[in-house]
C-alpha cells in the first residue's frame, strides 16, 4: 500500500512551467536567470520521483535550493593569518572600490569626454590617480596583471635582443610558472649573470654588449637567501649604460617601515629605474593589475606596442583601481598594520563568547605573514581563536564560509584580516557547527 501510495505521488510531479509560474521562482529568474532556476525545480522534481518529498512541496525545495548569486565564486571570511591569499582572490577591495566598480558596470565615459562629446584617453582617471600616488615617475601605464606588464617590457624592449639578468632572481612565481620562460617566450635571450647566491656589479658590466636590451632586477618576493649572499643595488645598476628594469612585484608604492626588506616603486625610480612593474591586487591592496610607471619615452613605446592592446585592462579594473588610489585606506593596508593589542582584545573577547555557548575556544598569540610573494620571511604578531581541528572543514563549508588554519592540533583563526565589524559573523558561524557537531 505504501509502494503504491508513493508511485501514485511520484505520477503527480508537477509540470515545470508550473513550478516556475510561483511568485519566488519568478523573482528568482530575474534574478539568478532561466537556467540556474530551473535546474532548481529539476532537481527538487527528482525528489519526489525518489519519494523524498512530496509533490506539493517541490517550489519550497526549489527556492531553498537556489543559490545566492549567478556565480559559483562564494564569499569568505580570511582567517588563515596570510594577508594576501592567492588561494582567497588575494588582496579584497575597498568599499570604495566596489562602489566605483558598480557605478562603471553600465555605460560609463571610459572613452568620451562628455563635455566636448568626442573621444578621450581611456582609463585617464585610473592613470591619473597612479601618477600623482608616485610622482617620481614620469609616465605610467597599466595591463591586466604583473606578468603582463613584464611581458610587455620584455616584448616592446627586448625581443629579439638580450636582457641581462642575475641568476639569483631567476624566480619561480606561482603555479609552475618560471620567470626564465616567461621572458623567452617574448623573443628575447637571457645573459644570465652572478650566482644564486651571490652577483656583483662587475657580473653585469662585463656582460653588457651591442645586443644588451636593459638589465633587469627582480625582487625574489617569494623567498630569502641568507648568510653568504649579496646583490646588486638599484642606484649602482643605473650607473651601467643600459636601461634598468626593476619588477618590485608587490605593488608597494612608497617606502613602508613596517615592511622594510620590501622593495616599492618610488624609491627604485629615484634611484634610477628607467621602468617599474609591479601588481596591483597585492600590498596595493586593488584590483589584478599590472602597473607600468618610468621614464616617458620607455613607457610610451610600451603603450603604442601592438602588445598592449591585447594586455588592455577593462573599465570594471580602472573604476577600482582609480577608487583604491584615490579612496580610504584599502583592506590590505590596514590588514597589514593592524594593532596586535587590539586583535588581542578582539580575540579573547571572541573566545568568552564561545566558553560561554559551550565551546572550547581560547584566545593564543600567533603569528601571520604578508603572503602573496610579498615581504618573505617577515611575521607579523597577531592574535587568533583556537578551537578543535574538528571545526575547520564545516567552517570552511558553512553557509558564511570561515577559513583558518590548523597548527598543532588545533584550529587557528587568526583575526587579522577579518574586519571588526564581522566577529559576529564568525561568532555565529563558529556556534553553528558547534551545534552540528553536537558539542
Amino acid at each position: 500500500m505504501r509502494d503504491a501510495m508513493s508511485a501514485d505521488e511520484r505520477r503527480r510531479v508537477p509540470r515545470t512551467d508550473t513550478v516556475l509560474a510561483d511568485a519566488r521562482l519568478v523573482a528568482a529568474t530575474e534574478r539568478l536567470g532561466p537556467a540556474l532556476t530551473k535546474r532548481a525545480v529539476t532537481a527538487a522534481q527528482e525528489l519526489v520521483r525518489n519519494g523524498a518529498i512530496m509533490p506539493e512541496q517541490v517550489a519550497d525545495a526549489a527556492v531553498a535550493s537556489l543559490p545566492e548569486r549567478a556565480t559559483t565564486l562564494r564569499p569568505v571570511f580570511n582567517a588563515t593569518g596570510v594577508v594576501v591569499h592567492t588561494n582567497l582572490g588575494r588582496a579584497p577591495l575597498s568599499a570604495a572600490a566596489v562602489d566605483a566598480i558598480t557605478a562603471a558596470a553600465g555605460y560609463t565615459d571610459i572613452e568620451m569626454d562628455l563635455d566636448a562629446g568626442r573621444r578621450a584617453g581611456r582609463g585617464r582617471g585610473a592613470l591619473a590617480a597612479l601618477a600623482d600616488a608616485v610622482p617620481a615617475a614620469e609616465a605610467v601605464h597599466v595591463v591586466n596583471n604583473g606578468a603582463a606588464a613584464l611581458v610587455l617590457a620584455a616584448t616592446a624592449l627586448a625581443a629579439g635582443r638580450e636582457i641581462i639578468v642575475s641568476r639569483g632572481e631567476l624566480v619561480e612565481i606561482g603555479d609552475g610558472f618560471r620567470l626564465p620562460d616567461l621572458l623567452r617566450s617574448t623573443g628575447a635571450e637571457l645573459y644570465e649573470v652572478g650566482t644564486t647566491n651571490r652577483t656583483a656589479l662587475a657580473d653585469y658590466a662585463e656582460a653588457m654588449g651591442p645586443r644588451t636590451a636593459f638589465v633587469l632586477k627582480v625582487h625574489p618576493s617569494n623567498f630569502t637567501i641568507s648568510g653568504f649572499a649579496s646583490s646588486v643595488s638599484t642606484r649602482e645598476l643605473a650607473t651601467l649604460d643600459v636601461p634598468v628594469v626593476f619588477d618590485i612585484g608587490s605593488g608597494l608604492l612608497s617606502p613602508d617601515a613596517d615592511l622594510p626588506g620590501e622593495p616599492d616603486a618610488t624609491t627604485a625610480l629615484s634611484d634610477g629605474a628607467a621602468l617599474v612593474t609591479a601588481s596591483g591586487d597585492k600590498l596595493l591592496g586593488g584590483p589584478q593589475a599590472g602597473l607600468l610607471l618610468g621614464r616617458s619615452d620607455v613607457v610610451e613605446r610600451l603603450r603604442r606596442h601592438p602588445l598592449a592592446r591585447a594586455l588592455r585592462v577593462d573599465k570594471i579594473t580602472l573604476a577600482a583601481l582609480e577608487a583604491t588610489l584615490r579612496g580610504p585606506v584599502p583592506p590590505t593596508p590596514q590588514a597589514l598594520h593592524a594593532s596586535a593589542n587590539l586583535l588581542q582584545i578582539r580575540a579573547e573577547r571572541l573566545a568568552e563568547s564561545l566558553c560561554a555557548m559551550g565551546v572550547d575556544a581560547a584566545a593564543v598569540a600567533t603569528m601571520s605573514v604578508v603572503g602573496g610573494g610579498g615581504a618573505p620571511g617577515l611575521e607579523l604578531p597577531s592574535w587568533a581563536v583556537a578551537l578543535d581541528p574538528a571545526y575547520a572543514a564545516p567552517l570552511r563549508t558553512g553557509a558564511v564560509p570561515v577559513v583558518g588554519r590548523v597548527e598543532r592540533d588545533r584550529l587557528l583563526l587568526d583575526l587579522r584580516c577579518i574586519p571588526s565589524h564581522a566577529d559576529e559573523a564568525v561568532l555565529a558561524a563558529v556556534q553553528a557547527v558547534s551545534r552540528s557537531l553536537g558539542a
